[in-house]
C-alpha cells in the first residue's frame, strides 16, 4: 500500500507544479531564478524526451499506457518479495512519471514542461520526467550491482 500512496503523492507533486507552471510561467513565459543558470520557462512539449516522435500523440499515449500496465504488473509482483526495496521504488519513480506525463498528453495533448536548466543547454523538464530519469538510472545501478530477479 506504501509503494501505491507514494505514486499518488508524486503524480500529485507532478501535476501541481504543472498547474502552477499553466497559471503562472504561461503568461510570462520565463521567470529567471539564477539567471542564465536556471529559469522556470514554460513549454509544452508534443513528442517524448527531447521531442522526438513530435505530434505522434495517439501512438505515445498507447506505448505509456502499455508500459505503465506492465510496470504496475511487475510492482505487484515485486511486493510479495519484501527484500527487494529498491527495485519497487525504482517501479514507483518510473510509474508516477510515466502517469503524470500522460495524464498532460489525455488531457493537453502535449506535456507541460518548466524546469530549464540554462547552464548545461539542458531540455526543458518537469517533474515527471524527474522521477523518470532518476527510476531509470536507478533500475540499471539496481539491476547491475544485485542479483535481482523481477520474475
Amino acid at each position: 500500500m506504501f509503494y501505491f500512496l507514494s505514486i499518488l503523492v508524486l503524480i500529485a507533486l507532478d501535476q501541481g507544479t504543472k498547474y502552477l507552471a499553466v497559471k503562472y510561467l504561461a503568461p510570462i513565459d520565463t521567470l529567471p531564478l539564477f539567471q542564465g543558470i536556471l529559469h522556470l520557462t514554460y513549454a509544452e512539449n508534443t513528442g517524448a524526451a527531447f521531442s522526438i516522435l513530435s505530434g505522434n500523440q495517439f501512438f505515445l499515449k498507447v506505448v505509456t499506457l502499455i508500459a505503465i500496465s506492465l510496470m504496475v504488473f511487475v510492482l505487484y509482483r515485486l511486493l510479495k518479495n519484501p527484500s527487494e526495496t529498491w527495485l519497487k521504488v525504482c517501479f514507483v519513480l518510473l510509474i508516477s512519471g510515466g502517469i503524470g506525463n500522460l495524464i498532460d498528453r489525455v488531457r493537453l495533448d502535449s506535456v507541460v514542461d518548466f524546469i530549464d536548466f540554462r547552464a548545461i543547454n539542458f531540455a526543458i523538464f518537469n517533474g515527471a520526467d524527474s522521477w523518470v530519469s532518476i527510476g531509470t538510472v536507478l533500475l540499471f545501478y539496481v539491476v547491475l550491482t544485485k542479483k535481482t530477479k523481477v520474475f
